[in-house]
This record gives structure tokens, C-alpha cells and sequence, in this order.
């Protein structure tokens, strides 16, 4: 295993607390650090997990800290909040950078999800914008069977 600096160190424990994978942690600190470190290495930097038992209380805190901030953004099921399945697309957009169709098709997903396109959200409106008008009468129930029965009369 290679010795970590702290900066490198502090990468992994975010990057874990963000529910990130071992994995894909490794090819992250591959990305941004230039090291090569696999993802037994990186998982003993996550103390929930029996590997990361060990791991010193200022890392342990700054977990805690990170994965509190990354699921107030988050409800049970992440992929129902936008914001992971914005981050969903900038790892993809990343990892397949030198591919433009792939690329474009990516930003225009995200763009589509960010413009509301992908949701059953209505909105109802009046002419040009406006509310609605509604009406509300007030009619006692003698006056209501009488409009009952002319309306079945009608019929």
C-alpha cells in the first residue's frame, strides 16, 4: 500500500462519506492525484465499515461531517433527488469525455432533468397565464334536488 498525504487522505474520507464506492474512489484518486491505490486501501478510510474500525477521531469527524452535509441533500432514495442525479451525470460526463455523441446526449439529459421535463408536475391556468376564476354558490338542499330533477327531466 502506498503512503497517503493528507490531502489525498482528507479526498478519500469525503469522497467515501459521499457514498461513493471503494472503487470508484481508487479511480478518483487515480484522476486527481495521479496515485494508484485500490479499493481495500481506500475502504479502510470509511469507519463504518469493519476496515476503517481504526481510523483516527479527526478522520472519523470529518466523515461524519461530510456524509451529514451530502444527506441533507438526500432523502432514501437518492436517485429521486436531483442533486445525486446531477452528480450521476457529471461522473459520466467525465468518464466519457472524448465521446461527443455520448457527451452531448449526457448534457442534454441533465438539462432536460434540470428544466423539469422528467416530472408529472402540472400547472393549470386561466387565459395567458392567469388564475383560474372559480365560483362558489351557496344553494340549500331543497333547490338542489329541484336542479337534480329538472336536469333528469331534461334527459
Amino acid at each position: 500500500m502506498a503512503a497517503l498525504k493528507e490531502p489525498v487522505k482528507i479526498f478519500i474520507v469525503q469522497a467515501l462519506a459521499c457514498r461513493d464506492t471503494p472503487q470508484e474512489v481508487a479511480e478518483l484518486v487515480s484522476q486527481e492525484f495521479g496515485i494508484k491505490v485500490d479499493r481495500i486501501q481506500c475502504s479502510t478510510y470509511d469507519p463504518t465499515k469493519q476496515r476503517g474500525k481504526n481510523l483516527s477521531k479527526k478522520f472519523k469527524d470529518l466523515f461524519e461531517e461530510t456524509r451529514k452535509k451530502f444527506d441533507e441533500g438526500l432523502i432514501d432514495i437518492p436517485v429521486a433527488q436531483k442533486f445525486y442525479r446531477m452528480r450521476q451525470y457529471q461522473k459520466h460526463l467525465e468518464k466519457n469525455a472524448r465521446n461527443t455523441v455520448m457527451s452531448l446526449n449526457i448534457m442534454k439529459q441533465a438539462a432536460q432533468d434540470l428544466g423539469g421535463q422528467f416530472t408529472n408536475r402540472q400547472e393549470i391556468t386561466g387565459k395567458d397565464g392567469a388564475p383560474l376564476q372559480t365560483t362558489s354558490v351557496q344553494a340549500t338542499q331543497a333547490q338542489v334536488d329541484e336542479a337534480v330533477r329538472k336536469a333528469q327531466e331534461e334527459y
